[in-house]
């Protein structure tokens, strides 16, 4: 019969045959030797599934962890588990102008990485609803009883009591931030207000609330929040994960001098309001000034601010340029727009003996109103009549001048300082009148194409006021949009057209912005970005817990897969003992001759020989 010689560069005792029908004869190998050939086999399987799972495991998340990431936001509308000891809760109560709106935030333990940010979102109630609630009127109505504040926040803060769990109170912090409205008011009444919270609302509730939780932020503080939770939002305080993230240089403040690091890309943000707008965007590069004036005036404007948990790591240090320009606003600037429209009319009356606009039959002929519609501006009892001629171009440059732009190097509005955009690699969001200006009539919100737009708004201006009243009345418009939209949209697109390309001086070939309502169908508050920055020290809580639990090996039971270290002392022990096997089978080996005199002994005496494994 066949047989099959299996030799390896082992130890005689190693060497066996196997035939066709002596497949068993594998089992007359020495028991100790087929124990370390499946420790051996079992080491080596062990090696190999390591590496894949871990390999198959990192590699699919390296994949997909962006999409993961970005899909999870998108379709966060799930009931927050209020039941998981792992979930940390923290309020803030924007307190503003016409209102006060409390909103709750949720967020899991942090995974101990110094290098992330908590993972915060709003809170959702059982009917997957953020909660969310809003009272009127403002804080700032109690600028004469500041005893009543407490009382009127209550509910707001009875609200949030109902949704935490009460086993959480005493660690979730409470944050209290007045804006607009309690900027106005003397420092007095500001302080008196704040006092009567700080002193009543720990009587009452088991927040974490102290002395710097209430306080009236800036319109630049205000600003930054906003710059961060979109951000935040949008994933670009996370690493970088591959080739098609869109990166920046960025040179750290306060050490110029070292070598610039690469990270994602922030967005800039646009918003456009009733009163004001506002522009705020991270400055990577180090700024120089045209003159001392101008470096006093940038230092009000660059927030430069730490939101990682280790003041010691600078990866996620940002310098944010934040500018806020009172009296650009939509309506404010079409009243000042009318305003120089009555003085100059006016005046010319008075000069060359005219009545225009004194009259219907004799109106002022308006170019940022839509053709034939008429209107009328009252002032000192005085009314002046106007018609729309609908000219988009002579609209834009009769406002041109209200830019207030000066001749000086890197300004903006009003000549304010702002510092170099680096238009090619840049991205921006414009929201509120950014987006009501493209969307709401015209249709077209989301990626900004000047020469589309200016067409769009050519177009509308230049159409019949009876046109757009029959569309308007067919529904053809956003649901939102009403007839001051209307009436008001030509002036409102020239205006808007003007701030971004004129005022901020963006090419009109721009082709990064973004007009949008909400971000990943999401309205994101200014809150989200305060709460995000006020509790950026918390992970160090997580981190030190898990450092200590990790001290404690019976705290947690690790998978030696996924734990390299236990492994690493695994493996190794298991190759330690194969060795020592091996010496011990050599010695064993050496001992062989011993063995072959013993059997010719037996054949000389008659004796029949014993086998031996391994025979060749």
């Amino acid at each position: 019969m066949g047989r099959i010689g299996i030799s390896c560069l082992f130890p005689a005792s190693w060497h066996f045959s196997i035939s066709p029908v002596g497949c068993p004869r594998i089992l007359n190998t020495n028991l100790r030797q087929i124990i370390v050939i499946s420790i051996l086999a079992a080491a080596v399987s062990l090696l190999y599934f390591s590496v894949v799972i871990i390999r198959n495991k990192y590699g699919r998340l390296s994949r997909d962890k962006k999409f993961q990431r970005y899909l999870a936001r998108v379709t966060d509308i799930e009931a927050t588990d209020t039941s998981s000891p792992n979930v940390n809760y923290g309020i803030v109560v924007d307190c503003g102008s016409s209102g006060s709106r409390i909103f709750v935030y949720c967020w899991p333990r942090h995974n101990g990485n110094p290098h992330d940010l908590l993972d915060i979102r709003q809170m959702r109630d059982k009917n997957r609803k953020p909660v969310v609630m809003k009272i009127k009127p403002g804080i700032s109505e109690f600028a004469t009883s500041p005893e009543k504040v407490s009382d009127y926040i209550s509910p707001l803060l009875n609200f949030a009591a109902e949704h935490v769990p009460r086993a959480k109170h005493k660690e979730t912090p409470l944050y209290i931030l007045c804006t607009a409205g309690m900027r106005i008011l003397p420092e007095s009444q500001q302080k008196a207000i704040l006092e009567d919270l700080l002193t009543d609302i720990p009587v009452h509730f088991d927040f974490l609330f102290s002395d710097s939780h209430a306080e009236v932020i800036s319109g630049k503080q205000e600003g930054v929040y906003a710059w961060i939770g979109i951000n935040f939002v949008l994933g670009r305080f996370e690493h970088i994960e591959d080739d098609e993230d869109a990166v920046v240089e960025v040179n750290i403040p306060g050490s110029e001098s070292r070598e610039a690091i690469l990270r994602k890309r922030t967005a800039g943000i646009l918003d456009m309001g009733g009163v004001s707008t506002q522009i705020a965007y991270e400055v990577p590069k180090t700024v120089s000034f045209a003159s001392s004036q101008q470096e006093e005036v940038a230092k009000n404007l660059l927030a430069e601010f730490n939101l990682g948990c280790d003041v010691h790591q600078t990866e996620h240090v940002y310098r944010v340029y934040v500018a806020t320009f009172l009296g650009f606003g939509g309506n404010a600037a079409r009243q000042r727009y009318e305003d120089r429209i009555f003085a100059s009319t006016v005046q010319k009356n008075r000069l060359l003996g005219k009545q225009t606009g004194l009259a219907p039959d004799t109106p002022y002929l308006d170019p940022c109103l839509p053709l034939d519609i008429k209107d009328e501006i009252q002032q000192n009892g005085q009314t002046m009549y106007l018609r729309g001629t609908g000219d988009f171009d002579l609209c834009r440059e009769t406002i041109q001048p209200f830019m207030n732009k000066t001749n000086e190097t890197q300004t903006s509005l009003n000549g304010i300082y702002q510092p170099p955009i680096h238009f090619q690699n840049s991205e921006f969001y414009g929201f509120s009148e950014f987006y009501y200006c493209t969307e709401d009539v015209l249709r077209m919100g989301g990626d900004y194409n000047a020469a589309t737009f200016t067409k769009a708004a050519k177009d509308y201006c230049a159409t019949k006021w009876s046109i757009l009243r029959e569309r308007f009345d067919r529904g053809l418009y956003a649901s939102h949009a009403d007839l001051h939209r209307l009436k008001y949209q030509c002036f409102k697109s020239a205006w808007m057209f003007e701030v971004f390309h004129r005022g901020f001086s963006f090419p009109v070939n721009y082709k990064n912005l973004k007009t949008a309502l909400q971000v990943y169908d999401k309205e994101v508050q200014w809150t989200l970005g305060a709460i995000l920055y006020r509790t950026r020290f918390l992970p160090l809580r997580d981190i030190q817990q898990e450092t200590f639990r990790a001290s404690h090996a019976h705290w947690r039971g690790f998978s030696f897969v996924y734990n390299h270290y236990l492994f690493s002392g695994c493996f190794l022990v298991v190759v330690l003992s194969i060795l020592l096997y091996l010496l011990r089978l050599r010695r064993i080996h050496r001992r062989t001759p011993r063995s072959a005199s013993t059997a010719t002994l037996w054949l000389e005496e008659g004796l029949p020989s014993q086998k031996i494994a391994g025979t060749l």
